[in-house]
């Protein structure tokens, strides 16, 4: 090959070479043009929101409430107990059926009671008759004595069996007095207006003393027994307020607190804590109830908890500045309902601040946003 060929070839393939440098370095230059222009078109990318989309923080007053949970029970209930041995007769009520105080429910078999009356009666006529015996000895030992004709001792003893007789005559009496007592008690009668909850006994079945028989309960006061650690059983006071949600009912329940143990529980070491329900429509006892107790108010810049994004290292909120979307770092309060919505404290914004709710869901902070609606002016729940 001649010597100018050699070079002619060398000088192509550099000359490729240098194209092909050029090319890739054109083709970057494009590439990152691109790049820059889908950039600066997502800079501009603009978020429409409605007037729902937005919260404000504003001070408000909460109540930082004290979970509470139990079943209901009846503050007034009664069981029906036998006070007689004998057979039932006369039960005709059932779970459900209504009673009022004083209404015979039962009767116990009265006829041995009524005879162990009218031997009791007869016991104390019998002693009557004794003490006039010995009242009308007395009264002739003591003539005697005014005569001369027996000595003091015989009246003395005379009069020692007066006072027998009068003490045997008091103890028929007594007698009489608890045999009665004993016929009475074989009627069994309502101790207070409610309803049966339970029926333990059947006619014609003979029963023992205290054996229960009916159970009452009076559903026009219900009350919450709630089981709280010591720690929380601290704050709380009488009188303070609860709203509770009892199971199967559609509407929540206002409850105060009336009564607090003033012992803590062996072994777990809880409190129990009594809230009067002051509604009962349709409640009934063992129906399990749970609520909120509020034991203090507090004023707080607040915002819907649902608008504080906890998707980084430390909770942020998204706030509206500028129609811009800024991630502003936050501290976390107390929590509490208010107007059906959970509520929390935080410091970080300013007063009235706009906020992205919750529903929204993350934008990226810098993204630029426009209102199809004028935002709202209170916080909303989301």
């Amino acid at each position: 090959m001649k010597r100018w060929l050699k070079w002619a070839l060398i000088a192509l393939v550099l000359v490729a070479l240098g194209l092909g440098v050029l090319r890739a370095l054109s083709a970057r230059k494009a590439q990152q043009a691109t790049v820059a222009k889908l950039a600066l078109q997502g800079e501009q990318v603009v978020v429409e929101l409605g007037g729902a989309d937005v919260v404000q923080a504003k001070t408000r007053e909460l109540a930082p409430g004290l979970a509470i949970s139990g079943a209901l029970k009846a503050v007034n209930s009664a069981l029906v107990k036998a006070r007689v041995p004998g057979e039932l007769q006369g039960l005709t009520v059932r779970e459900g059926d209504a009673v009022q105080a004083g209404q015979v429910i039962a009767r116990i078999d009265a006829s041995e009671y009524q005879s162990r009356v009218r031997q009791a009666q007869q016991q104390a006529e019998s002693a009557k008759g004794q003490v006039d015996i010995a009242k009308r000895a007395f009264d002739n030992n003591r003539s005697l004595v005014d005569q001369g004709f027996i000595s003091k001792t015989a009246l003395d003893t005379s009069l020692a069996s007066l006072a027998s007789a009068e003490a045997n005559y008091r103890a028929a009496q007594a007698g009489t007095e608890i045999a009665a007592k004993a016929l009475e008690d074989t009627v069994l009668k309502a101790p207070i207006s409610g309803l049966i909850s339970q029926r333990l006994a059947q006619p014609g079945e003979r029963v023992a003393v205290e054996a229960r028989i009916v159970e009452i309960l009076d559903l026009s006061r219900l009350e919450l027994e709630a089981s709280l650690s010591a720690t929380e059983s601290l704050g709380v006071r009488l009188g303070q307020s609860a709203v509770l949600q009892i199971e199967g009912a559609a509407k929540t329940v206002q409850a105060r607190v009336v009564r607090i143990n003033p012992n803590a529980v062996a072994g777990s070491r809880a409190v129990l804590v009594y809230l009067a329900l002051e509604t009962t429509p349709g409640l009934r006892q063992g129906l399990f109830a749970q609520g909120s107790l509020v034991t203090e108010r507090l004023q707080a810049l607040l915002v819907p908890l649902s608008a504080v994004r906890t998707d980084a290292p430390q909770p942020y909120v998204q706030v509206l500045e500028q129609q811009k979307v800024v991630h502003q770092t936050v501290q976390m309060g107390v929590r509490g309902e208010l107007d059906g919505q959970t509520m929390v404290a935080v410091k970080g914004v300013p007063e009235n601040a706009l906020l992205i709710a919750g529903s929204v869901g993350s934008l990226r902070a810098g993204t630029a946003v426009r209102f199809t609606a004028p935002p709202a002016t209170t916080p909303v729940a989301k």
